[in-house]
Parts: C-alpha cells; sequence; structure tokens
C-alpha cells in the first residue's frame, strides 16, 4: 500500500540517527559557518555516529530486530551507549572551547535522553517523535523561527504519523516524544541563554 511506503521511507530518512548526525553539522554551518560546521562533525560523530554503528552491529548479529529497536525490551543497551556518547561529546566540546549553541545542542540531547530513556523502560515513547520535534526547536534557533517552526511542526507531524501508520507507536506515544523532545530542548537552550 503506498500509505505504507510513504511511512516506511519517513521513518528511514528522518530517523533518530540520521538527525542527529545531519542536524549538528548544519547548526553549526548557519550560525557560524564553516568553523561552526567542523564543530558540528564533532558533535555528530559521537552523538550520531556511535550510537549508529552500534545499532548497526546488533542487527548485523541478530540483538536487534532493526535500526528503529522496534522491540522496547532491546533498547537499553543502545541506549545507554548513545547517552555514554553524548556525555563524551559533551566533554570534548566544553574543555575544546566549542561555541555555545553546539554544547547547548548536545546538553539538550543528554537531556532529552534523561527523560526518555527511564520512560521507555515500562513505556514505548517515541524516539522519532523526540529526536525530529527537539531538531525542530534548534534549527529555529538559526533560521527564521516562526517559518521554521511552521514548516517543522508539520515534518514532526509527519514523523508521528508515520510511526502511527507503520504500528510501532500509538498517538499517545508519539505524542509523548514530541512533547518531551520540545521541552527539553527549548529548556535546555534557555539555560544556556541561546537565543
Amino acid at each position: 500500500m503506498m500509505a505504507d511506503l510513504v511511512a516506511k521511507r519517513v521513518t528511514d530518512v528522518l530517523a533518530p540517527q540520521v538527525l542527529v548526525i545531519v542536524m549538528p553539522p548544519l547548526v553549526g554551518l548557519l550560525a557560524q559557518g564553516w568553523g561552526g560546521a567542523a564543530w558540528g562533525l564533532v558533535a555528530s560523530a559521537f552523538c550520531g555516529g556511535v550510537p549508529a554503528a552500534v545499532i548497526a552491529l546488533g542487527v548485523r548479529s541478530g540483538r536487534l530486530d532493526s535500526h528503529h529497536i522496534v522491540d522496547r525490551a532491546r533498547r537499553t543497551g543502545p541506549l545507554l551507549a548513545a547517552s555514554v556518547a553524548v556525555l563524551a561529546a559533551l566533554a570534548l566540546l566544553v574543555v575544546l572551547g566549542a561555541p555555545t549553541l553546539l554544547v547547548a545542542t548536545v546538553s539538550a540531547m543528554l537531556a532529552a535522553l534523561a527523560v526518555t530513556v527511564p520512560i521507555t523502560l515500562r513505556w514505548k515513547i517515541s524516539f522519532h517523535a523526540a529526536v525530529s520535534a527537539g531538531t525542530v526547536v534548534v534549527i529555529a534557533h538559526v533560521l527564521p523561527p516562526w517559518p521554521t517552526a511552521m514548516i517543522g511542526g508539520a515534518v514532526v507531524a509527519l514523523v508521528c504519523w508515520a510511526r502511527v501508520r507503520l504500528i510501532h507507536h500509538t498517538w499517545a506515544q508519539v505524542a509523548a516524544g514530541a512533547a518531551v523532545g520540545v521541552l527539553t530542548t527549548w529548556t535546555t537552550l534557555a539555560a544556556f541563554g541561546v537565543e
């Protein structure tokens, strides 16, 4: 069915690991040019690259069902690896004097993980929704906010629809994920004074 194919493509193209790899260099580039993009690549390597590699190894070995980790019971190991990788990225960026926006962005990733990981141990909150919503909040800090929020909101809604369409989440799980993504990211960026 065409709707299922669209939902699968949306789920793959806007997967959390994809957004976490693409977003930091893009934000760095938009905010501070090529130097910012280079800092963003450092963040991408740790925050997106390491978890993606852990997940790929898990899929290859048969321990994980797919790179989306549909089986909630299998999420703990990869999420702990992601948390450690994000913490390492944050430490490295702080020690090396990275721009505040990228430090705040990686801190927001860590804050979102601090909320979503304990929840997913009991209830399957949507990481797709959380990461896509958090990405919109960050991008709205480097592009015109209202158009970015409007277009980004439509993209997040599409991601949520795709996850529900594929029967990987309920509407409550995607709504909770999106809310966590927006709230943790917005609060973290505000705490860093990112305007």
